[in-house]
């Protein structure tokens, strides 16, 4: 099999692709870099560039490729941006995904894995956040993720294609710190972007009704999120195989809960950082609580999250530190540059 990988070289599509290629599956990425980097796609990994809301080019390499699988990370994922251009995410996500879907129904594709995202709850008043748990999205960006959900699955069921979508919670960590997650749009990412200047971890509310006061969150490594990837994958060429074409949507996470305060108690002594939190107001839409059941996606694949939240502070640190080193040798080089001409 040959899995087309739409967004694989960005920071989570390059540890699929990457988990995947160490499985020994064949894959092929397929990103507009958008926000992608082709610096991180393997050796060897074709990258065709170009965009999902490209039916020629999405049907040129579903063609040039020969794919039998597709793992749809392309997309918008910005929450704040979503609230504030609703309709560019809606045409992002939801026609790019239309586009994608047509092409793949059309070349007798039979597998396709979603990348979805737990936003779909919203604030979900309960101590285990279940796939049956009523789905409130809160944000464009959830709406997105959820009307993309029904339509991955009206689609396998009208076409005969297995699905699978993957709702992952708050995702943290590298595998390599070639491939860490050098945008500022995540807790650990900002929460080094502020040791950076000297100041102090910023935590929104403080007196929310858990232990320490700050929201409980559910954190994966993206290894882990990978390699859930991977089993994924598997399942669906397992029932392709067999001729049966199923649809299952899971979450991914560890099951365990950490406060805000608590990761950033971890992020200081991980960093040596000393710097005390800055407490401001609550953020709207904040939910106390969101942890996962990782009870379904265990039984069904097997799978289950092997790293622990230290491993996610220290391999993130460790790929911003070298991230940063990178861009000082490169503004050198530029600089060098200049005064060469």
């Amino acid at each position: 099999m040959t899995f087309l990988i739409t967004g694989g070289a960005g920071y989570i599509g390059s540890h699929v692709v990457r988990s995947m290629v160490l499985a020994g599956q064949k894959v092929v990425v397929f990103d507009d870099l958008s926000t992608g980097n082709e610096d991180r796609v393997p050796e060897g990994v074709p990258l065709v560039v170009g965009s999902v809301l490209d039916r020629l080019a999405v049907d040129a390499v579903i063609r040039a490729h020969k794919i039998t699988g597709v793992v749809h990370l392309a997309g918008k994922k910005q929450v704040g941006e979503s609230v504030e251009k609703p309709l560019y995410y809606y045409h992002e996500n939801l026609q790019g995904l239309t586009v994608l879907l047509q092409s793949v129904a059309d070349a007798g594709v039979r597998n396709f894995l979603f990348s979805s995202s737990a936003s779909v709850y919203g604030t979900p008043d309960v101590d285990l956040v279940t796939e049956d748990t009523p789905c409130l999205p809160l944000s464009p960006y959830g709406e997105t993720k959820l009307a993309g959900e029904w339509l991955v699955r009206s689609a396998g069921r009208a076409h005969g294609i297995s699905t699978a979508c993957l709702r992952y919670f708050n995702v943290a960590g590298a595998a390599t710190p070639e491939l860490a997650d050098t945008g500022v749009f995540n807790l650990v990412p900002m929460v080094f972007e502020r040791f950076d200047k000297g100041e102090g971890a910023l935590i929104f509310g403080d007196d929310y009704p858990t232990p320490d006061g700050t929201c409980i969150r559910d954190y994966i490594h993206v290894e882990d999120l990978a390699e859930a990837h991977v089993a994924a994958a598997r399942k669906l060429a397992e029932w392709a195989a067999a001729g049966e074409y199923k649809d299952l949507t899971v979450n991914i996470g560890r099951g365990e809960g950490v406060s805000v305060a608590e990761m950033v108690d971890l992020l200081n002594k991980g960093t040596g950082h000393t710097h005390a939190p800055v407490i401001s107001p609550r953020r709207p839409g904040d939910p106390a609580k969101v942890v996962a059941s990782a009870e379904k996606i265990a039984d069904v694949l097997g799978w289950k999250a092997r790293r622990d939240v230290r491993e996610m502070v220290t391999s993130a640190w460790a790929g911003w530190q070298a991230n940063k080193e990178a861009a000082k040798d490169r503004h050198k080089d530029r600089h060098k540059d200049v005064h060469a001409l």
